[in-house]
């Protein structure tokens, strides 16, 4: 960096603000177990100096675009001054819960309130919703909405795979998760368990295991069964919108799910997948590819493949498992229709995480 730092534009990124940073928990208790237990907390920040040859100030519009470069939306937050850091460590009130006024403003009301508090109900979720609490005779807090907008969030529920679907005035005899479970009705020979635990277990060969007695507590090895754990899940809209942590988050999860397999799960092997939109490399453009057409709040195909893999890898080694395989590919089609075009394509990226693991024949059901 050159220049004077004194008369350059100061951004200070920092954990985000009424969090705890996993860096902070492991820092404090490192300075604990040394003795200085006055040391209440401890935290880590970046300083960022932006210079410019001319006098003149960066305004609201410059100082956004280049904090937007040097933080983490979704983890960090970004100060002005040194002496705002104090807001690091002070313990924020908690808001009041708020009434959605039904009862005055009517459906619309709540309506609002799925935009504003970012609720993404469904119009029936809505109207079940508002008759809800019209026959209750009540107002419902924003903290209820929220609750209900979590739970029974596709991601949670399953609205869409598990609906009744009505093609062209048909109504269809399976559900989309019927016919992803058809596979496993029709050829479920060698599997253990499906649709019913965190992960899947099918039959595996035998193998020595180096096991304790418990009765005479010597060692010895027995062989017996050693069926597989196999896992594979997406983590596609974090990727999106931060792509290191995102897809490292996708792989930690997708271990989690291995070990928490039946009575427990080792896992053993990791695999990563990437389908992202055309990477329009800097200095190397391809003539299919074209102008960028992706939504502003999310990464680049190039971002997320600079930085995606490295955070799925990254958990994988920081676990002690090897991420071993995996697949990556770009497609994106440009579509002329009515004379507007319309660009298709993996914008919001597919991000895999899958794995492989080993599992006890004792340990494979829940008890």
């Amino acid at each position: 960096m050159g220049g004077d730092v004194s008369r350059g534009a100061l951004f200070l990124i920092v954990p985000r603000l009424g969090t705890i940073s996993p860096w902070s928990t492991k820092a404090t208790d490192i300075v604990h177990r040394c003795g200085l237990t006055w040391v209440r907390r401890v935290e880590r920040g970046v300083a960022w100096y932006a210079c410019r040859d001319r006098e003149a100030a960066f305004d609201a519009t410059a100082r956004h675009r280049i904090a937007a470069h040097v933080h983490d939306r979704m983890t960090e937050s970004v100060l002005d001054d040194f002496d705002q850091l104090g807001s690091l460590f002070g313990d924020a009130q908690p808001k009041p819960l708020a009434c959605v006024d039904i009862e005055g403003g009517g459906r619309e009301a709540l309506a609002r309130a799925n935009v504003t508090l970012g609720l993404a109900l469904s119009e029936q979720e809505l109207d079940y919703l508002y008759g809800y609490f019209r026959e209750a005779n009540r107002n419902p807090t924003d903290v209820e909405l929220m609750m209900f907008a979590q739970a029974n969030s596709e991601h949670c529920r399953h609205k869409i795979f598990n609906a009744a679907w009505v093609i062209d005035g048909e109504p269809q005899s399976q559900s989309l998760l019927d016919m992803i479970r058809a596979t496993h009705r029709r050829h479920g020979a060698g599997t253990l368990v499906a649709y019913r635990d965190n992960a899947a277990v099918i039959e595996g060969p035998s193998s020595a295991r180096f096991l304790r007695d418990p009765s005479t507590h010597e060692y010895s090895h027995v062989t017996e069964p050693a069926p597989y754990v196999i896992k594979v899940e997406t983590h596609n809209h974090p990727t999106a919108i931060s792509p290191f942590p995102g897809a490292a988050t996708g792989s930690g999860g997708e271990i989690r799910d291995e070990g928490a397999t039946g009575r427990g799960g080792a896992p053993k092997a990791g695999i990563s997948g990437f389908a992202v939109s055309h990477l329009r490399l800097p200095g190397a453009a391809r003539p299919w590819e074209g102008a960028e057409s992706r939504p502003a709040r999310i990464a680049s195909p190039l971002e997320i493949m600079l930085e995606g893999p490295i955070g799925a890898a990254s958990f994988n080694n920081e676990f002690g498992r090897p991420n071993i395989g995996g697949f990556f590919r770009t497609f994106e089609q440009h579509c002329l229709g009515d004379g507007v075009g319309t660009s298709y394509g993996y914008h919001k990226p597919i991000m895999l995480a899958g794995g492989l693991g080993s599992i006890r024949p004792q340990h494979v059901g829940k008890r």
